[in-house]
């Protein structure tokens, strides 16, 4: 079989552009001409020998196409028919002739003209062209009979040509084919090589349709059952809606909740399309209670439901004060908070954290912001929860899926501007399962949680006007990513006075109303309230406070209750006998009384005085035992090598003594108390400034060479660390050292560096109220931190007496009995010649 060519042609013809055709040769297209440059290259072929050379464009989007956007390969047609239609466009019907390729392309007049080079071949006969062209026509008849787009008769008609080309030329253009893929065919020019390609092309077609048909015939079948479902459902309407039940769809009334709920359009979208596909679901199906869960949680949220916000101060302060005592600062950022929200029109939601001990009224303070600016309150514990999903929720694809906890919160509060607070987000913690408090920065991001993503909702949804607020009890725990997203107040612990003043104003108040006596049976005096606070409670918060007077009113309560029973003389029932106590409200008057039970009518006890029962320290004692906590026994008088020192912890500031003693050995440090790693490095920065101001001290350079020196720190079963002990121990090695005993009624805090330098500490407030409550009334302090002391209330500023000092040599001045003098050593005195030497110095003054 040969192939030759028989003829190359170049023709000059006007060009016009087409989209999404491609048209082959001895194909007749119809299209609609409206482009102005088309309109004006078809009337000038038309003024010609009708001959016009049509491209396809590779972006049918672009309007006007320039000569390289458009394929080179196109075909030579003749124009049959040409219609003008009222709206300008032109009905065009073409008849392909020959493919051809540009050469070049001139812009005239507002058109195209194009040279177009064409060839024709010439094919000679033998038994392989008959073998390919017998295998195209049975497989396009294959092709024809599985496709129903058209019809058998007609274009089994169409391919009964001798043309190898034509053949391949007809069958192309009706196969469904991609623009890309006809392209392909048409840019093929030898006729041979153009039929082996479209028999290619019609094996991968005819599989296709053959799958589609497999596919059909199971749709066909599912869609059977389907309609049989949907028939007998209908015909249940039909029959309810007789019966006068269920006149209006339940889909009807879906339909009208999701468009009265006021969703974003992607949620709303997203609603419609599910009950789209409720609707086709057969409704006892598993995948229709799913996707019915799902449109609940999307109708549970509240999508425009907003509370109008209070914005007035006065009011807003009142509730302040009303429910808290004390907490300025909280207070004053509250109302800040509130002002900003009266000026602007729509401000960013602010994310608060308290960060403070237990029982110091975090989560109540949340409780009170709410109620001051009217919103709903919702609270979220965050403590031990480890799952990502707690946060997100989960992926509908899992069995029992649900939203996370914050949407299921917004669903709570029923509106989209509540105060939600994330309790204890210290607590969290991560597992296999994920980060929640990775989960959490997106939320807490006011640049973000506009556009919130919960995997369950799997829509944006709208956090920006929540009002946040996290508690915490410490910070060191929380991802510095996740503090850097909130702003972040402190609550220290409350002062004697501010506690006794609790007590007074909402306490007492509370706990009487809550145990049900009565200002007539129960009295708290201050002395004994103060007695509570000191020897029955040691905590920053009120909570143990609350719980201790709590205990006082039962037992109140129960003298009352013994002498109210006293007075009655109504037999008790009998061992072993059933009493059935019946309401006199919820029994009725002719219900005979049940045989074998005997019926005791519930009566109130009478009301019987008792002597008022008032709550001074000795009642305390009486009632609620030895006390529970003692303070730390301070020494009375000056010790040599026993400093005192002050510590924060979680539930408030301490007292620690820090003690050190010397003996002979060989210039070993040792520390006990369990103390953690940066308290033991202390003591080493300690120890290292002793040994380099020897000089200063009176010391012998190398005294360390035949001296042990041994820091404890009792209450050996508590576990201590930090920095700020750090001029207490050096102040009990130099103590020790010298002999020179410490003053007793001063205590101290403060980081040491190997140089002696003073750095500030944290928790200064908390350690001044304990040194204050331990009736210590000096203190020695960094001086960078005379700062901090704004934070102090003036009553304890004022009675105390504060040394800020910059250096050890300063805290050696304050701290130590007398001043340090050197003493007379000789060069080869030993560790016993120094101890020895101390003491007379010790009894000498």
């Amino acid at each position: 079989m040969v192939t030759t060519k028989d003829k190359t042609d170049t023709k000059r013809l006007p060009m016009m552009p087409i989209r999404d055709v491609v048209i082959f040769p001895f194909m007749m297209t119809p299209f609609v001409v409206g482009r102005e440059s088309s309109v004006r290259a078809l009337e000038e072929a038309l003024l010609g020998d009708k001959k016009i050379f049509l491209a396809t464009q590779h972006d049918a989007s672009i309007d006007e196409p320039r000569p390289d956007e458009i394929y080179s390969v196109g075909t030579v047609a003749n124009i049959v028919q040409s219609l003008k239609q009222p709206d300008g466009n032109i009905k065009v019907l073409v008849e392909g002739v020959e493919r051809g390729k540009i050469i070049s392309v001139s812009e005239e007049e507002g058109y195209f003209r194009a040279v177009v080079k064409t060839t024709s071949f010439k094919v000679e006969q033998g038994s392989h062209l008959d073998a390919l062209t017998s295998r195209v026509t049975n497989l396009f008849e294959q092709y024809v009979k599985l496709s129903q787009n058209l019809n058998y008769e007609t274009m089994i008609a169409a391919i009964r040509v001798d043309d190898p080309g034509k053949l391949a030329d007809t069958v192309g253009a009706n196969l469904q084919l991609t623009i890309e893929e006809k392209q392909e065919l048409l840019e093929i020019f030898e006729p041979i090589d153009r039929l082996t390609r479209v028999a290619e092309l019609l094996d991968i077609e005819i599989e296709k349709l053959n799958v589609d048909r497999t596919i059909q015939g199971r749709v066909k079948r599912q869609m059977e059952r389907a309609q049989k479902e949907y028939y007998l459902n209908e015909k249940i309407k039909a029959i309810q809606k007789e019966l006068g039940r269920g006149e209006k769809s339940e889909y009807d009334e879906l339909k009208k909740k999701i468009e009265a709920a006021g969703m974003t359009k992607d949620a709303f979208d997203k609603a419609m399309a599910e009950l789209k596909r409720l609707e086709a679901m057969p409704p006892m199906s598993a995948e229709s209670t799913v996707s019915r869960n799902y449109l609940d949680w999307l109708l549970a949220v509240p999508w425009k439901k907003k509370t109008k916000e209070i914005r007035d101060l006065r009011y807003a302060r009142q509730i302040l004060e009303s429910d808290h005592y004390g907490l300025e600062k909280i207070k004053e950022r509250i109302l800040e908070f509130l002002s900003v929200r009266r000026l602007v029109q729509n401000p960013k939601g602010s994310i608060l954290c308290f960060v403070g001990p237990p029982g110091v009224g975090k989560t109540s303070l949340g409780m009170s912001i709410a109620k001051a600016t009217g919103r709903k309150f919702v609270r979220l514990s965050l403590g031990g929860v480890r799952d990502e999903a707690e946060i997100r929720g989960h992926r509908r694809t899992y069995i029992g899926a649900l939203p996370g906890q914050l949407i299921q919160m917004m669903k709570k509060a029923g509106t989209k501007n509540p105060v939600i607070m994330l309790d204890e987000i210290d607590k969290m913690s991560m597992d296999f399962r994920g980060d929640p408090s990775a989960a959490l920065l997106e939320v807490l991001d006011p640049e973000q949680n506009f556009a919130f993503a919960d995997h369950y909702l799997d829509v944006e949804y709208d956090l920006s006007q929540v009002f946040f607020i996290a508690t915490a009890n410490v910070l060191h725990t929380i991802p510095p990513a996740l503090q850097d997203r909130m702003e972040v107040i402190r609550l220290s612990g409350y002062t004697e006075l501010e506690k006794l003043q609790i007590a007074k104003q909402f306490l007492v108040t509370k706990q009487k109303k809550d145990t049900g006596v009565t200002d007539e049976q129960v009295e708290f005096l201050d002395e004994g309230l103060q007695s509570l606070i000191q020897s029955y409670t040691r905590e920053a918060g009120v909570r143990n406070l609350e719980r201790e007077i709590g205990n006082l009113c039962r037992k109140v309560a129960r003298k009352v209750v013994d002498a109210q029973s006293a007075a009655t003389e109504e037999p008790l029932p009998e061992s072993g006998e059933p009493v059935e106590v019946i309401e006199e409200e919820a029994a009725p008057a002719e219900e005979a009384p049940k045989k074998g039970k005997k019926k005791a009518k519930k009566e109130e006890l009478p009301l019987v005085a008792i002597e008022k029962v008032v709550v001074n320290r000795p009642t305390v004692t009486e009632l609620l035992g030895p006390a529970r906590f003692r303070d730390m026994d301070l020494d009375k008088q000056n010790e040599i090598g026993a400093t005192t020192g002050l510590a924060w912890t979680e539930v408030g500031g301490s007292i620690l003594t820090t003690e050190a003693t010397v003996m002979e050995g060989r210039g070993k440090l040792t520390t006990t108390g369990k103390l953690g790693d940066v308290m033991q490095e202390s003591a080493q920065a300690a120890m290292s400034y002793v040994r380099s101001r020897a000089q200063y001290l009176g010391l012998p350079k190398d005294f360390y060479r035949h001296l042990d020196i041994h820091v404890h720190v009792p209450e050996g079963a508590i576990p201590k660390d930090g920095p700020s002990a750090g001029i207490t121990i050096a102040t009990s090695i130099c103590s020790a050292l010298t002999g020179i005993p410490v003053r007793c009624d001063i205590a101290m805090t403060g980081e040491i560096t190997v140089r002696g330098r003073v750095l500030p500490i944290g928790g200064l407030k908390e350690k001044l109220l304990a040194a204050h409550r331990q009736g210590i009334f000096e203190i020695v302090l960094p001086r960078e931190n005379e700062k901090d002391l704004v934070d102090v209330p003036e009553n304890i500023r004022k009675d105390m007496k504060l040394d800020f000092v910059f250096s050890m040599d300063e805290v050696l001045k304050v701290a130590l009995e007398r001043e340090l003098v050197a003493l007379p050593l000789a060069p080869t005195a030993t560790a016993a010649d120094l101890v020895e030497r101390r003491a007379e110095d010790n009894l000498t003054h």
